[in-house]
């Protein structure tokens, strides 16, 4: 043993002499000749391909580093599960940032980890080393150089895969930063206002707790809308290769209550994506419509709720067969809608369907990407058919009031009740009377609250609730309702219409038929002999023969007679 320790001190002193002489007898251009040698011979004989990633690249702040960083983050946290194992990753960083739920894996300093894509092993390794000299700078440089060098093995061929994969870290890394990042719900500025960034949208954080577990709706319709979106958020090249804009359309209508914005927030956190509240009311014309849009960021749902009232958006077709209708006393129908428009530019609201439709579909749609427009109604019968079609809302959701399996997630959701917790007969009596009830999810989500503290008599007293409302319903006479698809509401509106066309007198169409009569009847009051005498019937004990010399003045008394033509004959 002391045999051993005398060698290897000999060898010692050998290798410092030598080294020393190395340094004094050879100039530092012939060392790093002879290094630079050396590293090649190395690399020859090497069965592995170097890449290395620096945090900093000269002056500006490497990219794929970040992105690396990122992704590794997320490899580290699954290995760390106690289900994963890796014998090259023997440490792990753990950071929590301020305000944040979650935390963050991360390598050590000059720690490794292995990675696998498509079936090859890739080495990453974490260099962290001090930075010995500080160069003159307008920026100051980290204490230390960080960086990833990356090891893949010369027989999987690294360039054939190199790409592949570093494409895989970016689209990694930016899902990463979609989710982890915070989530905005915005509404324009009232009266089209700027804040103090000069920007037309307000913003406040969105944390809403809605997810597509906790909606009270049909498993089936849920998977289907939840496909429907994965397809829409991964379809950039599909949209690409179509010639389609990026985006899409969703309608929810139905009854107060059934949980359309639940729906809004469960899509915008499965997603991860921001929400544009766009008020229409506060919006003064479609230019500014345009400049809202123009505003807005992509991964973005812009929703609109409750459209049938924010603007006179009804259905063309029915609104044309009655422009008589509401019309102040004493106007004609021209005269009326002149007043409407004057009100229309009095309050300082112009937008029209023409706007709204380019809007949602037009070119200015396509100002930007991963978009989606949902529009929210209480009664889709009162919207124009051109709002309603594909390409623009291309999906229309239901929302009916609660079915059997919604009511078994909402008994999930507030009382804790899974499968098998409740007998077979108290599921047998509520499933027989929801249906009939017709009680939206907001009402029994309310029985729940009030008596969640006792869950029994919360399902005692959420059954009589649904027995009374059945009860009057069915002394009321109403009837279950069903859902009427779109097409069914454009059939029914197309044969009123055909009926109010054939049949003015029973189809409804009686005020085209006085629009008409009113028509007629100007010509009529126009003659000088006939409208003395129709003018003493209208003002009874007034001589025909002292007309005569009103007749100049026909133009001021016509409004009299155009407003009793218009509604005295109803």
């Amino acid at each position: 043993m002391k045999e051993l320790w005398t060698s290897l001190a000999s060898f010692m002193g050998v290798y410092a002499f030598c080294q020393t002489l190395i340094q004094t007898i050879l100039p530092p251009e012939l060392r790093f000749a002879f290094l630079k040698l050396f590293a090649r011979l190395f690399n020859s004989f090497s069965s592995h391909c170097y890449y290395d990633i620096t945090e900093i690249d000269g002056v500006n702040t490497n990219e794929l580093y970040n992105a690396a960083q990122l992704y590794l983050s997320s490899s580290a946290a699954s290995i760390s599960s106690p289900s994963s194992s890796s014998p090259d990753t023997r440490r792990l960083s753990l950071t929590r940032a301020l305000n944040s739920s979650a935390v963050t894996f991360g390598l050590s300093n000059n720690d490794r980890l292995v990675d696998v894509f498509n079936g090859v092993r890739v080495h990453w390794e974490h260099v962290v080393t001090p930075r010995q000299t500080q160069n003159f700078s307008w920026r100051p440089m980290p204490e230390e150089k960080r960086g990833f060098t990356l090891k893949i093995k010369k027989q999987d061929k690294p360039p054939l895969i190199l790409d592949a994969y570093l494409d895989h870290i970016m689209e990694r890394a930016n899902e990463i930063r979609r989710k982890n990042q915070d989530r905005f719900l915005y509404t324009n500025s009232r009266g089209g206002s700027l804040d103090s960034r000069g920007h037309p949208w307000e913003s406040v954080p969105f944390k809403h707790p809605s997810t597509f577990d906790t909606l009270a709706m049909d498993p089936a319709k849920k998977e289907e809308i939840k496909a429907d979106l994965t397809d829409f958020a991964n379809g950039q090249s599909f949209y690409q290769n179509t010639g389609r804009a990026w985006k899409r359309g969703y309608l929810l209508y139905g009854p107060p209550g059934t949980g359309k914005s639940s729906m809004i927030a469960a899509m915008a956190n499965f997603l991860c994506y921001d929400i544009y509240d766009l008020e229409l009311t506060e919006v003064h014309n479609n230019s500014d419509l345009r400049k809202l849009l123009m505003k807005t960021s992509s991964k973005s749902i812009i929703v609109i709720e409750d459209i049938d009232c924010s603007i006179n958006l009804t259905n063309r077709k029915k609104s044309s067969n009655s422009p008589a209708r509401n019309h102040p006393e004493g106007l004609s129908a021209s005269a009326a809608m002149a007043a409407a428009a004057a009100g229309d530019q009095e309050g300082g609201n112009s937008i029209t369907l023409s706007g709204l439709l380019n809007f949602t579909d037009g070119l200015w749609s396509c100002c930007g990407s991963e978009r989606i427009f949902v529009f929210t109604t209480n009664h889709i019968e009162k919207l124009d058919p051109a709002l309603l079609r594909s390409g623009r809302m291309d999906m229309h959701v239901f929302m009916s009031y609660c079915s059997f399996p919604a009511l078994k997630i909402l008994l999930k959701n507030y009382l804790g009740f899974g499968e098998g917790d409740l007998s077979e007969e108290v599921l047998g009596g509520l499933e027989g009377v929801v249906e009939e009830a017709q009680m939206t999810p907001a009402d029994i989500s309310e029985v729940l609250i009030k008596n969640r503290r006792d869950k029994e008599k919360a399902v005692g007293e959420l059954l009589e609730a649904l027995k009374r409302r059945a009860e009057r319903r069915r002394e009321s006479g109403g009837g279950v309702m069903r859902e009427r698809g779109l097409e069914e509401v454009v059939v029914e509106d197309e044969e009123q219409e055909k009926r109010a066309l054939e049949s003015p007198k029973l189809g409804g169409g009686g005020d085209d038929l006085v629009l008409e009569s009113c028509e007629k009847g100007l010509d009529f009051c126009r003659s000088p002999v006939l409208f003395p005498v129709l003018l003493s019937f209208i003002i009874p004990g007034l001589k025909i023969e002292g007309l005569s010399r009103c007749m100049t003045h026909v133009n001021v008394i016509q409004y009299l007679v155009d407003g009793y033509l218009v509604f005295g004959t109803n």
